[in-house]
C-alpha cells in the first residue's frame, strides 16, 4: 500500500499503524516535536503539494490539518481515499481517531493495540494529582478550559483544571501577577524556537511559576490528537506523586 501523509499529526498515525507501507511522509516527521520522529528516520518526506501526491500516486492519504485545497479538490476527483483525523478533544474522540484511522488503513489490530496501550497508561496516571488546581500555560501565554484535549489530560492525571472558562484563551500577565495559580503544568516550553519572546516567558510569570510548576510536558506528547495523550498524562501524574 503507498500512503501519504499530509502534516505531522498524519505521520504519527501511519508510522504507527502501518510502517511496512510504502509511506512517503511531510516535512516535519522527524522534527523534536514529533512522537514517532526516531521511526521516521530514512523515510521519504516532501511538501504536501498536489505535485508530490502526482508522482507518488497514493492508494490512501491521510491529513489532520495539511493539503492546500487544490491539492484535496484534486485527490478527491481522481478518487483516492482520503483519512481525516478529527480534533480529539477528549480520550473518547483520540480513541475514535485510531479505530478510524486503522479501519482505513487496513491495521483494526495495531489500532486496538494502541488504544489498549492508551487505557493502561490512563490507568496508571489515574488519582496522581490528587485533586489539586492547576493551570496549563504555553510560552505564547496561552491557557485552556474544557473541551479541550489539554483539559482531559489534566483531568487524566488526577488535577483540577483552574481555568472556569471553555476552550483555549489567554491567560493574563497580569491577572497572574495580582493572582498566581496554585499549580502550573507548562507545554511546549523546550522548545525555544516557540515564542521565546512570549508573554508565557516574562518574568512576571517565571516568577510565579518557580516552586509552582509541575512539570514540563514535552511538545512531542501534545502536537497531536492521538494516543501519546495518555503519555502526557502518565508525564504529569508521576511529577505530581
Amino acid at each position: 500500500m503507498r500512503v501519504l501523509s499530509l502534516d505531522q499529526c498524519a505521520d504519527q498515525y501511519v508510522l504507527a499503524l502501518s510502517p511496512e507501507a510504502e509511506l512517503v511522509l511531510s516535512s516535519r516527521a522527524d522534527d523534536p516535536d514529533s512522537w514517532m520522529r526516531e521511526a521516521a528516520r530514512g523515510r521519504p518526506r516532501v511538501r504536501p503539494t498536489l505535485e508530490a501526491a502526482i508522482g507518488f500516486q497514493p492508494d490512501v492519504v491521510v491529513r489532520y490539518w495539511g493539503g492546500e485545497p487544490r491539492l484535496l479538490a484534486a485527490l478527491e476527483k481522481r478518487g483516492t481515499r482520503v483519512l481525516a483525523i478529527n480534533d480529539a478533544t477528549d480520550m473518547a474522540g483520540v480513541r475514535e481517531n485510531l479505530r478510524a484511522v486503522s479501519q482505513g488503513l487496513g491495521q483494526e489490530a495495531r489500532g486496538a493495540a494502541l488504544i489498549a496501550h492508551m487505557d493502561r497508561r490512563l490507568t496508571q496516571a489515574a488519582g496522581g494529582g490528587r485533586g489539586r488546581e492547576a493551570v496549563y500555560v504555553t510560552p505564547g501565554g496561552y491557557t485552556t478550559g474544557s473541551g479541550s484535549l489539554i483539559d482531559s489530560i489534566l483531568k487524566a492525571a488526577g488535577f483540577r483544571n483552574g481555568v472556569t472558562g471553555p476552550g483555549y484563551q489567554p491567560l493574563g500577565i497580569e491577572k497572574i501577577a495580582l493572582s498566581p495559580p496554585a499549580l502550573f503544568v507548562r507545554g511546549f516550553f523546550q522548545q525555544w524556537r516557540s515564542d521565546w519572546r512570549g508573554p508565557g516567558r516574562h518574568p512576571v510569570v517565571a516568577r510565579a511559576a518557580k516552586g509552582r510548576t509541575v512539570t514540563d510536558l514535552p511538545a512531542s506528547t501534545l502536537s497531536c490528537p492521538a494516543w501519546f495523550a495518555a503519555d502526557a498524562a502518565v508525564l504529569l501524574a508521576e511529577a505530581a506523586r
